[in-house]
């Protein structure tokens, strides 16, 4: 067996000439090769849209003995995921600059539909009902997830007491922050490849005070769910040298539509508190748009003077 690019380096230097069903089985492998791993040469061939006699021979084209050395090809590659430069050459590589834009948008729509594919609703209630009864519920994540652990902890001090967001610039941060963490606690954890160990490693922490685990993560094989009985899945692959973390906030975003819905008039009373703080401090009347009629404008202090 080859290197790990094995598979995608065939396809690449073969691409140019194959037929049209080769070129689909061979575009959609290279953009979902974690899905195709698991498929059998019928149901790829259903999956694209060709017979499973054209899988085979697809296989046979790149130069393996038949289906299922390939398949084997193919889980090499999963074990061991490209770097994103790699993956970002081997997809986008051949598209003009025009092309990018439709492109990156057309992958992230992908991945929200595998994400509604395989996403297990009963997960998604348990954790509904595990922050709604959580004294207190911590959020982790790292580097390009920290953005997403800031958002879901905004949201959900809507509908919670007490909610914190793990700082996270040293281990030993973490752990300081977490010392207090118990079993009627709940920790959130948010992590994609690549894989975080200090998140890993708060959740480990939280493991062993008994705290109630949440994981929101890419694949039922990942490390994250080690730790965790109740685990979010969504895509998030994708050929770039960012992480495409569209996938991921959707379900962050019916995570909390879900536990709004269960708490409404608490909510209800929550922004009717926060709408009197915000105009009794001027929050957001002197730098942010005001709607007037079908026109915004952008009013700041001096130009409000002038109009008085």
């Amino acid at each position: 067996m080859g290197g790990k690019n094995e598979v995608l380096d065939r396809i690449e230097k073969q691409y140019e000439k194959m037929s049209k069903s080769q070129k689909k089985l061979a575009d959609f492998i290279r953009t979902s090769y974690e899905k195709a791993v698991f498929m059998t040469a019928s149901k790829l061939g259903e999956v694209v849209g060709v017979s499973e006699s054209t899988t085979v021979r697809f296989a046979v084209y790149l130069g393996y003995s038949g289906y299922s050395e390939f398949q084997k090809a193919l889980e090499e590659l999963v074990s061991n995921r490209l770097n994103s430069i790699q993956r970002m050459e081997m997809t986008y590589g051949r598209i003009s600059q025009s092309e990018i834009l439709m492109s990156v948008l057309q992958s992230d729509i992908e991945k929200i539909k595998l994400t509604m594919e395989h996403i297990d609703q009963n997960a998604f209630e348990q954790a509904v009902d595990m922050i709604l009864s959580a004294k207190k519920i911590y959020i982790v994540g790292i580097r390009s997830c920290a953005p997403l652990a800031n958002f879901l902890r905004v949201y959900l001090n809507l509908v919670c007491e007490d909610v914190v967001s793990v700082s996270t610039n040293s281990s030993s941060e973490i752990f300081e922050q977490l010392f207090r963490i118990g079993e009627e606690d709940v920790i959130i954890g948010i992590s994609f490849p690549r894989y975080s160990m200090r998140t890993l490693r708060a959740l480990e922490f939280a493991g062993k005070r008994k705290a109630k685990i949440i994981t929101l993560t890419d694949s039922v094989h990942s490390p994250m769910n080690l730790y965790s009985s109740c685990n979010l899945i969504a895509r998030s692959d994708m050929v770039s040298i960012v992480d495409s973390l569209v996938a991921p906030l959707s379900v962050i975003n019916a995570l909390v539509v879900a536990l709004c819905m269960k708490k409404q008039q608490d909510v209800i009373r929550t922004l009717e508190t926060m709408e009197e703080i915000w105009d009794e401090y001027q929050v957001y009347s002197r730098d942010e748009f005001n709607q007037s009629g079908e026109k915004a404008a952008l009013t700041f202090p001096e130009q409000e003077r002038e109009m008085e």
